[in-house]
């Protein structure tokens, strides 16, 4: 998902009522959206195959909307071993092929070859790190020392930020593909590494009073 406006909303988007507790502005365009957005979006996750899964689904978005890629998103499961990390790095060229065939996904070899060489590096990693989960939250955001809480327009002007650089570089440098910094934060966006629900969307408000104080990154290796 592009970083903070996956979608735009279209004009007869649902507006907030008694019934229609208010939300983010970019999922009210579809029931799919909405649905992602009040169970998914921003909700902290630490299991690495989601891990893993997004941060490749980002990357097979490029260009793309959210939307396309969330329709497809059993088939991509399917496609990809559960994003299976281990079963993943294991895709030789007769893997490549069965994909580059596969309709209901997307079939673009230089993502799908990305995803592959990216299981190969996420092994790699949870052998440094113990895990994804560990790695990947040492670059959670401190939302604390952001200038204004995040309004819809605060919001629009976000595609990236320190964090996201930081992660992007040290991604790149360990050998992933398809992890730019914009790619990266709509990752962290989306798996709870920041909180960017609007101040006034009640799934934004709930975690935000759920969520405990942030943490200093451990030393690691």
């Amino acid at each position: 998902m592009s970083a903070v406006t996956p979608d735009r909303p279209s004009a007869t988007a649902p507006e907030a009522s008694e019934e229609q507790p208010l939300r983010c502005f970019w999922c009210q365009q579809s029931a799919l959206l909405i649905d992602y957005h009040d169970h998914e979006w921003g909700r902290p996750v630490t299991d690495d195959c989601r891990l893993f899964e997004k941060i490749c689904l980002e990357g097979f978005q490029s260009g793309l909307s959210w939307l396309t890629i969330l329709r497809k998103r059993e088939s991509f499961r399917r496609a990809f071993a559960g994003f299976d990390p281990r079963q993943v790095a294991a895709f030789g060229e007769s893997e490549v092929q069965r994909l580059l065939l596969d309709e209901t996904i997307v079939r673009h070899r230089g993502k799908i070859l990305a995803a592959i060489n990216n299981a190969r590096r996420a092994l790699a990693v949870q052998e440094q790190f113990g895990s994804l989960s560990a790695y990947f939250w040492r670059f959670e955001v401190d939302v604390a020392g952001r200038p204004q809480v995040p309004t819809r327009e605060y919001l629009q002007t976000l595609s990236q930020c320190p964090e996201s650089v930081a992660l992007a570089r040290d991604l790149r440098q360990k050998g992933w593909a398809f992890v730019g910094p914009t790619t990266v934060y709509a990752f962290m966006q989306a798996m709870g590494l920041v909180n960017d629900h609007q101040h006034d969307c009640h799934v934004g408000q709930a975690l935000r009073a759920s969520r405990p104080p942030r943490q200093p990154p451990c030393a690691g290796p």
